[in-house]
């Protein structure tokens, strides 16, 4: 590359990353039981087998009535039905609905046969025993939940696409499906490189060298979009020894990380490194986004690389829009979270080039959003900051006031 005299080659916007590098690679299936359902991504659409919740029942405490009886009814000139029975949680009901007659029953309990609503007992009174004054009509269907209501027989209850949440499981549940076929957690494999690298428990640094900063906080952004990262690994930089790591790491892993290696410059064998495996794709060494922008997309044999500029702060901003999103697409997720949000003002102009995305540190301070700017070396800016915006990139810039929405860190 150094001889070409370009500093990037292939390089992309992060719209394109996003929308446009989508390796084939999908995490294995296996089977989960329902209690560890939720937050895992079906296979497969599971559809309802039986109606739900079965049978017709009642949505309040009352009386089960035919409609008709209470046309008419007032707390002035009640209507007056003879109770004929009282139907029990998780049974049927001891005696049927004729003209004029009423069943007691609970929240939830089974419509006897000949009913087709249901009064609240709030608007019944007792007139003698045995008989009940209705003070308010009821109109057929009301008060009661059909067989099919919550769900009809072939309706879907989850999609594959999507991570499970707490109302899904409830319903699998409900339709006593305890078991399912879900893509398994992503594996990620990280990797740093450089000669300076040492692992974060060194207690003293050899002279020039620095602290492994990276592949801690990468696993943790990898277990946030539900991956699991494998134990990390530090390679010099060297081409064969970096290839040889990379091709191990491909063979167990869903995805690979490689962390600090993607600067252009004369040590930067990671292209080279990459370029070199099995049915390699470098997709594109570069993106349009400060900080950030030697970083390199690409895979072998469908299983997606990522190289990310040594840079922390630079790194981890990348790994967050495009990392993370790649761990969900491994996992078979096609619909992204969109990150939490809020509305601020921004406290100072905030220039910007166009045709480049800009991701830009900021610190609330009440409904204002105050950027925070330095070297893309320093984690502190990082570390103070509540959130970020995004300047985008047909954008030249923001000006002092403007409404800007900030994405929070948790």
């Amino acid at each position: 590359m150094a001889g070409t005299g370009r500093e990037f080659f292939t390089v992309k916007t992060v719209a394109q990353a996003l929308g446009e590098f989508r390796p084939r690679h999908r995490t294995a299936v296996e089977t989960v039981t329902l209690s560890a359902a939720a937050g895992r991504v079906p296979v497969d659409e599971v559809r309802a087998q039986q109606p739900l919740p079965g049978f017709d029942r009642s949505s309040v405490d009352g009386f089960a009535v035919r409609a008709q009886d209470t046309f008419g009814a007032t707390d002035a000139i009640p209507a007056y039905l003879q109770i004929v029975g009282q139907v029990r949680m998780g049974a049927a009901a001891d005696a049927a609905v004729s003209a004029e007659t009423a069943v007691a029953v609970p929240t939830g309990g089974m419509l006897p046969t000949g009913a087709d609503a249901v009064v609240m007992i709030e608007h019944t009174q007792e007139a003698m025993p045995g008989t009940i004054e209705v003070t308010r009509p009821v109109a057929p269907g009301e008060g009661i939940v059909r067989g099919d209501e919550d769900l009809a027989p072939g309706a879907t209850i989850v999609r594959p696409g999507r991570p499970m949440r707490a109302q899904d499981v409830a319903m699998l549940a409900a339709c006593g499906i305890v078991e399912l076929a879900v893509h398994a957690r992503p594996r990620v494999a990280i990797i740093a490189t450089g000669d300076e690298i040492v692992a974060p428990e060194t207690a003293t640094l050899p002279p020039g060298h620095v602290r492994d900063a990276l592949s801690v906080p990468i696993g943790a952004l990898v277990t946030e979009a539900g991956g699991q990262p494998t134990a990390s690994a530090i390679v010099p930089d060297d081409r064969d020894a970096l290839q040889d790591t990379l091709q191990r790491a491909i063979g167990f892993s869903d995805l690979v990380v490689i962390c600090a290696g993607s600067s252009v410059g004369g040590r930067d064998e990671t292209a080279a490194a990459v370029d070199g495996l099995p049915h390699a794709e470098i997709w594109c060494h570069g993106l349009a986004i400060k900080p950030g922008k030697p970083t390199l997309l690409a895979h072998s044999d469908g299983i997606p690389i990522i190289g990310l500029p040594g840079n922390p702060r630079s790194a981890l901003v990348v790994f967050r829009l495009i990392g993370m999103p790649l761990v969900r697409r491994v996992a078979g997720i096609i619909a992204q979270p969109r990150p939490g949000t809020v509305r601020a003002r921004l406290a100072r102009n905030l220039p910007s080039a166009a045709g480049r995305l800009d991701v830009v540190q900021v610190r609330l301070n009440g409904d204002r959003a105050e950027p925070l700017f330095g070297p893309s070396a320093l984690l502190s800016v990082l570390t103070a900051a509540d959130g970020y915006l995004i300047v985008p990139e047909d954008a030249n810039g923001l000006s002092d006031g403007d409404p800007v929405d900030v994405f929070v860190y948790d």
